[in-house]
């Protein structure tokens, strides 16, 4: 971190790349209405990490979502940093007639388009992984660090959280945030927040980095704390890529626990569901004197007799007690589930773990007899949602590639309205529509977790939750997902709750300038001075909707 970077500049002539070959019919989408584009570039001393052949512009034409669908003028294939620096501040000293736009792309986990460029340059950071030839990753665990109680890795902004973990791991050390899901990049994560069932105690791990290395929309290359550079810092965790790339980030370790006890249990009833996480969450956050059992992980989702069905089915739960669940979702229409972690070690034995969760279980409002257990390694704990999903694709029969949509909701909701969200969007408009098809999370954070500072945005309350409509779909069933989408946001704005998007989607500045509430101007303001020619990050639309 903080190594010193020295961009060189280049004097160029004009020269025009033709694209007309890339907007054939084999991509299926309309020709673009910019044939000739990106001047100069083909004479960049990094000419030849450009590529505009086929197979390079149909990886970064599309992304997770597999919804939206944008051209790029070409790829660059970095092999440093310095080709990203280089390639950013020629588009920001670019005075030609068509400028183009920069978009960095790690594991492309975005829905809606926002790692995408249309006629501009996607930057394939997995290029610059490959590059690292295996050293994005240094731990940092020395007695020096630990008596500062600052364990941490720097890692390289394009590696992936799996590979952290492994890194890590072999230090017996961990980070302390994570997200569901790991193979996505550090940088990707960073730009958004990176939240799960740790954010309420640890918060998100935007909360959890002590410095980066990020080049700026003006092709700076800035290393950046809370106390050197802090503008730069605060303003690219959650910044949505608006401000800089990241290449690389200190990440707090903490000591890693060997084992896992997976708690799930089902509620009938969404008051005592929500209650009892609510309990569990101030107890991690000190809000309760008395001494009582802390949970390390905590979320909650929903069982429905449609799509989610399927995701329980073959996953945690044992295969002797499908039909009584199945049952009881079919009593009850929506079954509640709170899944919730316990983690430990050599030093914990067993059988203590197993006690507190029995003292636990008295405390909790569940359906009697419906709680069930694994103990799994803490590494198998983490990477469950990506053994899930190949297990799933194999059961069905499927490739891994295969061409799902995925028409994501993720909402945070303050705490005073999640009774009313329930009755009026899980029940009057999920449930009796039956057409939700993927998993749908519900569960708490504390807000004092996040830093105002960062430009992430979260409702005004002590505590709020996160929602996710976690939609898979073909294209038959998009238009109603998306109408659905829709409805929901619309009985939020006609009750009165100020929900936010996590991994937002807006399409006009009036609904940027209410995503970002107070925030607006500032971020507004960083924009200026971090990205003036508003190059980077085009397909979020922010700076450049109409």
């Amino acid at each position: 971190m903080g190594e010193s970077l020295r961009i060189r500049t280049y004097i160029l002539p004009l020269i025009f790349i033709h694209l007309s070959h890339l907007m054939s019919s084999a991509f299926g989408i309309p020709k673009s209405s910019t044939t000739f584009l990106l001047p100069k570039l083909q004479n960049l001393h990094l000419a030849d990490r450009l590529r505009d052949d086929p197979s390079a512009i149909e990886l970064a034409l599309s992304d997770y979502g597999n919804i939206v669908k944008e051209i790029p003028a070409a790829v660059l294939y970095p092999a440093s940093i310095n080709d990203i620096a280089s390639l950013i501040k020629f588009a920001a000293s670019n005075n030609a007639s068509v400028p183009f736009n920069i978009a960095a792309r790690g594991q492309g986990h975005s829905v809606r388009g926002q790692a995408m460029a249309r006629n501009g340059v996607v930057v394939n950071m997995n290029s610059l992984r490959n590059n690292r030839n295996g050293n994005g990753v240094k731990v940092v665990s020395s007695a020096a660090a630990s008596s500062m109680g600052r364990w941490y890795a720097d890692v390289g902004g394009e590696q992936l959280w799996e590979d952290v973990l492994n890194a890590t791991l072999e230090h017996g050390l961990a980070p302390v945030s994570w997200t569901d899901y790991l193979h996505l990049t550090v940088g990707g994560t960073l730009s958004n927040a990176g939240i799960s069932g740790q954010t309420f105690r640890y918060g998100p791990q935007i909360s959890n980095v002590y410095e980066m290395d990020v080049i700026t929309g003006k092709g700076d290359f800035v290393t950046c704390s809370p106390i050197k550079n802090t503008d730069v810092f605060y303003a690219v965790l959650g910044g949505l890529g608006q401000f800089g790339i990241i290449v690389g980030a200190r990440i707090a370790l903490q000591s890693a626990p060997k084992r896992v006890k997976w708690v799930r249990m089902l509620y009938n009833d969404f008051s005592a569901f929500a209650g009892d996480q609510e309990y569990l969450i101030s107890i991690n956050n000190g809000r309760d004197e008395q001494k009582h059992i802390e949970v390390d992980y905590l979320e909650g989702l929903l069982l429905m007799n449609h799509g989610p069905l399927d995701h329980w089915r073959t996953s945690f739960f044992p295969s002797k007690d499908h039909f009584r669940i199945s049952s009881l979702i079919t009593k009850y229409g929506i079954i509640y589930c709170l899944e919730i972690a316990k983690y430990y070690d050599d030093s914990t034995l067993n059988y203590s773990v197993d006690e507190e969760l029995q003292v636990l279980f008295q405390m909790l409002s569940f359906v009697p007899g419906y709680t069930f257990e694994k103990d799994v390694s803490y590494a198998e704990f983490l990477t469950r949602v990506q053994i899930d999903q190949e297990q799933r694709v194999q059961s069905e029969g499927r490739q891994w590639d295969d061409v799902t949509l995925h028409p994501w909701l993720n909402l945070f909701l303050p705490k005073s309205h999640i009774s009313e969200f329930n009755s009026g969007v899980l029940k009057d408009i999920v449930l009796k529509r039956n057409i939700t098809t993927g998993l749908v999370l519900v569960y708490p954070m504390n807000r004092n977790k996040w830093d105002d500072r960062m430009s992430a945005v979260t409702p005004d309350e002590d505590v709020f939750y996160t929602v996710g409509f976690l939609h898979s779909s073909g294209f038959d069933s998009l238009e109603m997902l998306d109408v659905q989408n829709k409805d929901i946001l619309q009985f939020c704005y006609n009750a009165g709750i100020k929900v936010k998007q996590y991994l937002p989607n807006h399409k006009t500045k009036t609904e940027w300038k209410n995503h970002f509430g107070i925030k607006w101007e500032t971020f507004r303001e960083r924009k200026a001075q971090f990205d003036p020619q508003m190059i980077l990050s085009p397909g979020q639309r922010i700076f450049n909707n109409n």
